[in-house]
């Protein structure tokens, strides 16, 4: 993983180069027409510092270029290469039937591991009387968890349990780099108006 400070520059430099090719595009904008250029700008230079090596930065991508307007914003924004990455990816999100973050050695050693659990469970139940076992109230909170989490990541519901964690924690240091640009930016105006105000 990289370290935050160059992964907030790089967000930084991109955001940036967004916000401007937003500003350019359309002159006057109104109030939500402006958060809906910084919210989009601000995903795609997150999903772009990623590289493509993640499926919530690809599933972003994705999302944002669905739109017409926003595609071509996109495409101004990500390398030639990267536009043909989002090209490739989605296809498969669009499929749903294929899931790109899967490692399959991950995925066949999953399934051996549930196979052995199957059979020790099953040993189990007979020795077992039926009741409703905290096991089971605990796995029924943490499918429905999943399930959130699943729907708060982009491309999350494409995600088997394993690699939605990995991505969660990838998406969530993203997002505080990109919590943490904002909060500084945000400071700087602040103490410039500052300084405008008590010069005039």
């Amino acid at each position: 993983m990289r370290a935050p400070s160059s992964l907030k520059k790089e967000f930084m430099k991109k955001w940036i180069s967004g916000l401007q090719a937003c500003s350019s595009a359309k002159q006057h904008m109104n109030i939500l027409e402006r958060k809906k250029a910084i919210k989009l700008s601000a995903d795609i230079a997150m999903a772009s510092t990623r590289n493509g090596r993640t499926c919530w930065s690809r599933a972003l991508i994705a999302n944002a270029s669905k739109d017409g307007e926003n595609k071509a914003l996109v495409e101004q924004l990500l390398a030639n290469d990267e536009v043909e990455k989002l090209n490739n990816h989605k296809q498969q999100f669009s499929a749903g039937s294929v899931r790109p973050c899967c490692n399959n050695n991950k995925r066949v050693r999953c399934k051996k591991i549930l196979k052995n659990i199957r059979c020790v469970r099953s040993r189990a139940r007979k020795n077992v009387p039926r009741v409703v076992s905290a096991k089971s109230i605990a796995k029924r909170m943490v499918q429905k968890r999943t399930q959130v989490l699943k729907s708060l990541v982009p491309g999350g519901e494409f995600m088997d349990g394993i690699s939605l964690v990995e991505e969660t924690l990838d998406y969530i240091v993203s997002l505080r780099a990109q919590v943490d640009v904002m909060r500084i930016l945000v400071k700087a105006t602040e103490t410039m108006n500052r300084k405008a105000t008590t010069i005039n």
